[in-house]
């Protein structure tokens, strides 16, 4: 008689996200399972936050595309003020939505939404730091970068852009300064400084 296979779990199991240091140091969260998803590597990750980990208490920030979320629950747990997360998909808002229950952490809010549409509203408040990993050869930051200028910064603000090495960035605003950049392996990414220009009345 031919053996009968074991069952599959109907349940995949989730990859984990690590958060690196602050108030959830060693934390570990579920991952969303959605394709092509891919959470800045660890090692991108802690030099991002080197660079920025002074600015990051009392910020408000964003997290575009937030994918695995791994940028966002770093700021928050160094004291970000507040967070938003921002992407399209369900999976990844119901998983950052579970995940920021479990940290109960308040001071954080999950919007599912295209980001070129959110940032297409009128923004409440301007943000301090902002985080843009956007899906691969799709086009997205010659969308979203000019739509941060209508009024989502704050008058000194930084914005970090990771992309694939092979693409060249969009043109950006002249009070853009790159303040930062680093490759690994096939992705790049970059930190800039944005200063709100002078108004002359």
């Amino acid at each position: 008689m031919r053996k009968s296979q074991p069952q599959k779990s109907s349940k995949t199991k989730l990859s984990k996200l690590r958060i690196i240091a602050g108030e959830w140091r060693s934390r570990q969260l579920p991952i969303p399972n959605v394709e092509g998803l891919r959470p800045t590597p660890d090692r991108v990750r802690e030099t991002l936050f080197n660079w920025i980990n002074p600015y990051i208490p009392g910020a408000s920030c964003g997290d575009f595309f937030c994918g695995s979320g791994a940028l966002g629950f770093e700021a928050l747990s160094r004291g970000a003020k507040h967070l938003t997360f921002v992407d399209s998909s369900k999976v990844v808002a119901r998983q950052m939505a579970e995940n920021l229950t479990t940290l109960n952490a308040k001071n954080a809010s999950v919007v599912t939404q295209n980001a070129a549409i959110f940032l297409g509203s009128t923004p409440s408040t301007p943000l301090d730091i902002i985080f843009l990993d956007p899906p691969f050869r799709k086009g997205w930051l010659a969308q979203i970068i000019p739509l941060l200028e209508k009024g989502w910064l704050a008058e000194r603000a930084f914005v970090y852009i990771e992309m694939e090495k092979e693409t060249s960035l969009p043109d950006l605003p002249e009070h853009w300064t790159l303040s930062k950049e680093k490759i690994a392996g096939q992705l790049v990414y970059r930190l800039f400084e944005v200063v709100s220009p002078t108004i002359d009345i």
